[in-house]
């Protein structure tokens, strides 16, 4: 950690601050590479590729006691013409929280035409949350919410829209319909779960043989908290390396390097660099993901997706 006692004392606060936001009115996990993780966003996304496994890890502003760890696991895909099935978990944690994310997914797929889809999904799970304020560092000891840890399970349901071809998608949803408020002994509110929505796009744009130009975007809204808008634009060069850059308004820049091993594994990287004040006091973000598709036995195989 490269601060001085007087910077960690700020960088405490920071988190804490971080952290109460977080409690009050938590939202989702963000990832760089959403374009790559989509099925964690929008349970539409099931219907819509052959059945893959997807592994990401992120650790973000990397040098900061207690900053967000997250850990996503998606499996799924289609298992017929019209239905997809799928299963995602998210492991979360943020200074003395963990929260797990468990949901089973299923949609249903419909051809509009000879080369677009429309595809409707549902989620449903649980939500594990544990806080054990001892874990923690804070401004007040004495907050009246700090005498009691959290121990929480809840339910999950939510629902998306995808549309897509081979060269596009759109798609809106939601995580959880559900909304959710804990208090503590002294009837506080310690934790809103509120509902929030996404909405995404991309396209692929061939320039050249050999040369694709990608552009998505990934736009968050959270009752009580900011909207927050991704942008990014990644280069595709012989359907093999991805280099490109994004940005989280008013929070991050990024590179994303990828590369497609086989027709059926891909690997890639992202680093987040904050454009706050947070960017004095660590060493960025740094986000890792395996994605394998499992081969199309059935009919020889199309070039590799890029969302």
């Amino acid at each position: 950690m490269k601060t001085s006692t007087q910077h960690k004392a700020i960088i405490v606060a920071i988190l804490g601050a971080f952290f109460s936001i977080s409690v009050t009115a938590q939202q989702q996990p963000q990832f760089t590479q959403y374009m790559y993780n989509t099925l964690t966003l929008n349970s539409g996304y099931a219907g819509a590729n052959r059945l893959e496994v997807g592994l990401i890890h992120r650790s973000q502003w990397v040098g900061i006691d207690g900053a967000p760890s997250t850990q996503s696991l998606t499996v799924g895909g289609k298992v017929g013409n019209r239905i997809g099935v799928g299963l995602t978990a998210i492991n979360d944690n943020i200074g003395p929280s963990n929260q797990l994310d468990i949901n089973g997914v299923f949609s249903y797929n419909i051809q509009l035409n000879y080369n677009t889809y429309l595809s409707f999904g549902m989620n449903a799970g649980i939500d594990i949350l544990n806080v054990d304020w001892s874990e923690g560092r804070y401004a007040d000891t004495q907050d009246p919410i700090l005498a009691n840890n959290i121990n929480n399970v809840r339910p999950i349901i939510g629902a998306g829209a995808y549309l897509y071809s081979d060269r596009w998608y759109a798609g809106i949803s939601t995580p959880n319909f559900i909304k959710t408020e804990t208090y503590d002994d002294d009837e506080e509110l310690v934790i809103d779960e509120t509902t929030q929505f996404y909405l995404m796009a991309g396209y692929v744009f061939p320039i050249s043989p050999g040369f694709m130009l990608k552009p998505t975007t990934l736009v968050k809204y959270t009752e009580g908290a900011p909207v927050t808008v991704d942008v990014s634009l990644n280069a595709l060069l012989q359907e093999k390396f991805t280099v490109g850059m994004a940005y989280r308004f008013n929070d991050a820049v990024s590179f994303l390097l990828g590369f497609q091993i086989t027709d059926n594994f891909y690997a890639g990287y992202a680093y987040d660099y904050a454009t706050t004040e947070l960017t004095k006091y660590n060493d960025g973000s740094h986000e890792i993901i395996l994605r394998y598709t499992l081969p199309n036995l059935n009919k020889r195989a199309k070039s590799p997706r890029f969302f």
